[in-house]
C-alpha cells in the first residue's frame, strides 16, 4: 500500500532533499526515521529535489507499506521525534497504489524572499539586496515567462532531463511585509514542473533587470538564445522556499 507524507523543513542544515554520500539530506533523515519506526528498510520519493539550503513550506513524499497503521497519530509523533528539529511531518495520507509524489503533481509554487535592509533574524531565510530593485521592471520581465515554453536559458548545464519545456502560470514580484517590519519583496512562481536550478537562475536574471543592468527586451533575448551562459547568476538557495504542491487527489 502506498502512503503520502505531508511535511515541511528548514533546509539550513541539510544538503538538499536528495540522499547523497557523505552529506545529510532531508530524504536520508526521513528514510532513517521511517525505517526505525517500521523496523524495516524504507525508501521515499519526494515531489521534487530541492538544493542545499532550500526550504519547504509544503513537501510531499510517498513510500510503500505492507500493512495499515493502527495509530497514525502515534506514528507521526515517532517520526517527528526521530526527524530532528529541522523537519516536521504533518500528516500521513492514504492514496491509490499507483500514486506518485513527483510525477502526479500538477503544479508547484516557489517563493524567493528579498530584504532591502540587513536583518540578522532573516539572514537564513531571505537574500539581502545591497542595492534598490525596480520591481515594476522586474514584473514586466517576469510576465514574459508566462508566454515562454523553453526554459533552456535557466536550466542547469549537463543535466539528465529529456526536455526543458515548462508551463509557467504565475510569475510576479510583490512587496513583502514580514513580522520584523524590514522592507523587502517576494517573487512567486508557479509551473507544472521546474528544471534543476531554474528558479534561482530566473530570480538572478530578474535581479539584473531590477538593478538596471539588463533591459526587459534583454531578458526576452536571453530566453530566445536558449543559452544558460547568457542568463544571470544563480541566486543563493537560503532565500528559496518550495511553497506548495498540487495533486488532483489531495485537497
Amino acid at each position: 500500500m502506498r502512503k503520502f507524507l505531508k511535511l515541511s523543513y528548514d533546509g539550513s542544515k541539510y544538503h538538499g532533499w536528495q540522499r547523497q554520500p557523505g552529506d545529510t539530506s532531508v530524504q536520508q533523515t526521513l528514510e532513517e526515521a521511517l525505517s526505525t519506526v517500521l523496523r524495516r528498510p524504507v525508501s521515499i520519493t519526494g515531489a521534487g529535489r530541492t538544493d542545499t539550503g532550500v526550504h519547504a513550506r509544503i513537501m510531499y513524499a510517498h513510500f510503500d507499506t505492507e500493512s495499515e497503521f493502527p495509530d497514525k497519530r502515534k506514528l507521526l509523533i515517532a517520526l517527528n521525534r526521530l526527524s530532528g528539529h529541522g523537519i516536521a511531518v504533518h500528516g500521513i495520507i492514504d492514496v491509490h497504489d499507483d500514486a506518485h509524489a513527483r510525477f502526479d503533481a500538477t503544479a508547484r509554487t516557489y517563493k524567493y524572499f528579498v530584504t532591502f535592509e540587513k536583518n540578522p533574524f532573516l539572514r537564513e531565510y531571505a537574500w539581502h539586496s545591497p542595492s534598490p530593485l525596480n520591481l515594476e521592471a522586474m514584473n514586466e520581465a517576469a510576465s514574459i515567462l508566462l508566454e515562454t515554453e523553453d526554459f533552456t536559458s535557466f536550466a542547469k548545464l549537463h543535466s539528465d532531463v529529456k526536455t526543458n519545456i515548462c508551463d509557467v502560470t504565475e510569475a510576479r514580484w510583490e512587496p513583502w511585509k514580514n513580522e520584523y517590519g524590514t522592507p523587502g519583496a517576494v517573487f512567486t512562481i508557479t509551473a507544472n514542473r521546474f528544471l534543476r536550478n531554474m528558479v534561482r537562475a530566473v530570480v538572478g536574471t530578474l535581479v539584473d533587470v531590477g538593478r538596471g543592468k539588463l533591459s526587459v527586451e534583454g531578458f526576452r533575448e536571453i530566453i530566445r538564445r536558449k543559452d544558460r551562459c547568457a542568463a544571470g547568476t544563480s541566486m543563493p538557495g537560503h532565500a528559496l522556499f518550495l511553497w506548495d504542491v498540487v495533486y488532483p487527489y489531495i485537497s
